[in-house]
């Protein structure tokens, strides 16, 4: 197996996530350019990719369909948000904070604001990389762009403060 087979080479959102507003497709869009780009991403007892990933709204989760270049069905994994709930909530406020700090002169707030944002970052991918254990094994980075694309899905869904 080569370097690059267990890597994501596309993202596909579910069309219930398509909204209108322009900021937030655009934020869809750097997420997954930068998933794409760079990524570690192995179905468990799959011998290799590249992989195509499909996130779809389920019920009170999150369904992450994996399936491989050519459309093979490889995997699915519900993500319960039960378990990211109350960092998704942190995550939330720390945005909104973001927001008010930068009406504030000096970058003092900003940096705080900033550094509080990374430590729930990673405490957020760690979470998803324990949930999806059982079917993929993904590295830091990828939990890391994968939380921020679901995070920036929910927000659209249910008025979460965006960031």
């Amino acid at each position: 197996m080569g370097a690059g087979e267990f890597r994501l080479c596309d993202i596909l959102l579910d069309t219930g996530f398509a909204g209108s507003d322009a900021r937030i497709r655009h934020e869809h869009a750097i997420a997954i350019f930068g998933l794409v780009e760079s990524n570690t991403f192995a179905p468990i007892g799959h011998s290799g990719g590249p992989y195509r990933l499909t996130i779809a709204r389920s019920g009170a989760g999150v369904a992450l369909l994996t399936t491989t270049d050519e459309g093979v069905d490889v995997t699915s994994h519900y993500l319960a948000l039960a378990a990211l709930r109350r960092v998704i909530k942190d995550y939330s406020r720390i945005c909104e904070g973001y927001f008010g700090a930068i009406a504030w002169p000096g970058p003092e707030r900003l940096e705080a604001i900033e550094m509080s944002r990374r430590s729930i970052h990673d405490t957020a991918a760690a979470l998803l990389r324990e949930q999806l254990s059982s079917t993929v094994i993904v590295d830091k980075d990828t939990a890391r762009r994968l939380f921020t694309l679901i995070y920036a899905l929910l927000a659209q869904k249910s008025a979460l403060a965006w960031c």
